[in-house]
């Protein structure tokens, strides 16, 4: 008889080998760098993905709430003298208040109206953030506090290798145990059809409330955790760039996966430093690998290369 395993199961152990293979070898404290940020990058990127891909929500204002969980975690220490990793809680515990008391009215609007809207939404937090110099340092930005404990600084990048990438395993956990709750069942649900969904009983208002305050959960952790990591912030963490960086991370990787956001993420972070030895033709190089990708793999990297491995139709 043979063992079946869980698409849950090999998700999670696929994220674990991601995370702990190269992390035994890499040569340098660069090519940790390099791993922390896909690390970080990735865990916004799934919450994304939670809310793009699978409840079928459209966010151009992402990395608004990435901004408000570095900026939180960069100002409490600075201004009222908060430990780090407190600041970095109430960070992200404000990125959720906000997508709260906010999620419901937008999230009566759909399509191009919801994409605009969110996209409203990551503009205004990043004009505060540039406006706000007294408090947030304006346009240069500003230091953040490094983290400490038990007497231990948390500095080196090889240290925020396995913090970023612990984080990762713990991201990938909780949105795996969401998708396969009844409310990952509901998602689906209104991804295919918010009208079909509602003749089904299900409540779409709040489950597109959950999933939204979920992601933005997702972008403040990350966001967390660059501050952290970089020890310094500017406003570009919350600009319309970041915000498009992400989306163009889920849908190369693949929207409706969670190893896809993993790989999406890799794609962006890695290439760019790969694609160098091009020089002035770097951007060049970048967007026609793009346009490969999505033409060659039309669904994204992930559902794309499993889609041709079973010779099913790429969804």
């Amino acid at each position: 008889m043979a063992l079946k395993i869980s698409p849950a199961v090999l998700i999670l152990a696929a994220t674990v080998l991601i995370v702990v293979l190269p992390g035994l070898v890499l040569p340098s404290a660069y090519y940790y760098r390099v791993g922390a940020l896909v690390f970080i990058s990735a865990l916004a990127v799934i919450g994304l993905n939670l809310l793009m891909g699978y409840a079928g929500q459209v966010s151009l204002g992402h990395a608004g709430f990435f901004a408000i969980g570095a900026y939180g975690t960069a100002i409490l220490p600075a201004q009222f003298g908060w430990p780090p990793l407190l600041a970095a809680v109430t960070g992200v515990a404000l990125a959720a208040a906000l997508a709260f008391a906010i999620g419901r009215p937008i999230l009566r609007l759909r399509g191009q109206h919801l994409a605009v809207a969110t996209l409203g939404i990551g503009m205004l937090i990043t004009m505060v953030l540039n406006a706000e110099v007294a408090v947030t340092g304006g346009p240069d930005g500003m230091a953040v506090a490094r983290a400490t404990v038990f007497g231990f600084k948390l500095r080196a990048p090889e240290t925020w290798y396995w913090i970023s990438g612990g984080l990762l395993i713990l991201g990938v956990v909780a949105a795996l145990n969401l998708l396969n709750s009844p409310t990952g069942r509901a998602l689906r649900a209104l991804h295919d059809s918010e009208v079909a969904a509602e003749v089904l009983g299900i409540d779409v208002a709040r489950y597109k409330l959950v999933v939204f305050v979920a992601a933005s959960i997702y972008a403040a952790v990350a966001g967390a955790a660059l501050a952290l990591f970089s020890g310094h912030v500017t406003p570009d963490v919350g600009s319309f760039l970041r915000s498009v960086e992400f989306v163009t991370m889920a849908v190369i990787g693949g929207l409706g996966s969670i190893l896809g956001s993993i790989v999406g993420a890799a794609v962006l972070v890695i290439l760019p430093q790969v694609l160098t030895v091009f020089q002035e033709y770097e951007t060049l190089v970048l967007g026609v690998m793009i346009i490969l990708f999505m033409i060659f793999l039309r669904g994204g990297i992930v559902p794309g290369l499993a889609a041709r491995l079973t010779s099913r139709p790429t969804p």
